[in-house]
């Protein structure tokens, strides 16, 4: 798990978690959704990291 920073003008304004997960694709990485409110408002939010690489390579028949 790894904890993201939500910023405004370098003020930290929301924070999320992201979770280890195995994508659909077979790639690797991380991902977390959440709401965070930034002063009246509140947002949705997506946070998604993907490893370059480490999407399973396809053997060739």
């Amino acid at each position: 798990m790894i904890t993201v920073e939500i910023k405004k003008d370098g003020q930290v304004v929301g924070l999320m978690m992201a979770e280890e997960k195995t994508f659909k694709t077979g790639s690797r990485g991380f991902y977390g959704n959440g709401k965070i409110a930034i002063g009246e408002k509140r947002y949705q939010v997506q946070v998604q990291l993907v490893e370059i690489g480490s999407k399973p390579k396809v053997e060739e028949e």
